[in-house]
């Protein structure tokens, strides 16, 4: 008995200890994946430019965290990786309005943020054209002009998806396809980044903290989906995403040593 009441001090720190380690983790977990964005959306804001940053990574993350959502529903996974996706497509959809109103302004101002593709008068007008998603031309698919209409597509995509969901709830292939899909996208997030600064051949614009903060959390987030025995889409993609972040810090390095080439 004294030996036990010897050990409870001890027992009850552990315990502190564990429950202050899982809270701590399960807050990285909710709010780490926001982190990257700041810097990124500060060097847009400050220089009233988002050439560099590629608004497709916004439509993959807020597709890919839509599909998280709806899987919720079929096969619950932890509560903190629910409200991560839902922190997430908060966290999209401000960078996605500070991207349209920077190039709303520029188009305002008559000032392409890619003048190398405009040839001419005919061509200066039609791009500074507002384009709408109700305009439904596949050509301006998430190139439009106005924030409105990318809400309005979000929406249409979450209400089509959820009738879907409802219909297929019972269905384990079906929820175990979005369930592998919203992983899948979010392994790809930084695909349309690697494949515009390969466009480019520049990475100039591009926040290396982002991309550093991208490595760092994605490797962090898939020890976390091993060691809480989360579904296996979610550290298979995990480790997809973790190749697609070191090839994108191989840009960097790769386009910095060209650049300062052709400088000498």
């Amino acid at each position: 008995m004294e030996k036990f009441i010897q050990c409870l001090p001890m027992a009850e720190i552990s315990s502190i200890f564990a429950a202050t380690v899982r809270v701590v983790s399960q807050a990285l977990m909710i709010f780490g994946g926001v982190v990257p964005y700041i810097p990124q959306y500060l060097i847009i804001k400050s220089s009233q430019n988002a050439e560099g940053f590629s608004n497709y990574v916004c439509l993959t993350l807020l597709i890919a965290n839509i599909l998280r959502v709806e899987f919720w529903f079929g096969k619950h996974f932890e509560t903190p990786l629910l409200v991560q996706s839902i922190v997430m497509i908060l966290c999209m959809l401000v960078m996605l309005e500070l991207c349209i109103r920077v190039y709303s302004k520029s188009l305002c101002h008559h000032l392409p943020l890619n003048q190398q593709n405009i040839s001419s008068t005919k061509d200066l007008t039609l791009d500074i054209h507002e384009k709408k998603f109700t305009d439904f031309q596949m050509d301006y698919f998430w190139k439009w002009t106005t924030f409105t209409s990318y809400l309005q597509f979000l929406c249409a995509f979450s209400l089509v998806l959820s009738a879907i969901t409802c219909l297929f709830l019972t269905n384990t292939l079906y929820i175990e396809t979005i369930g592998f899909l919203a992983v899948f996208f979010e392994a790809l997030l930084g695909t349309p980044q690697f494949m515009r600064n390969f466009r480019l051949k520049s990475t100039e614009g591009m926040s290396v903290k982002m991309v550093l903060m991208w490595t760092s959390g994605d490797i962090f987030k898939t020890v976390y989906f091993i060691l809480r025995i989360a579904p296996k889409q979610f550290w298979l993609c995990g480790m997809l995403q973790i190749s697609i972040d070191i090839a994108i810090l191989f840009q960097v390095l790769y386009y910095s040593d060209k650049y300062r080439f052709r400088k000498r």
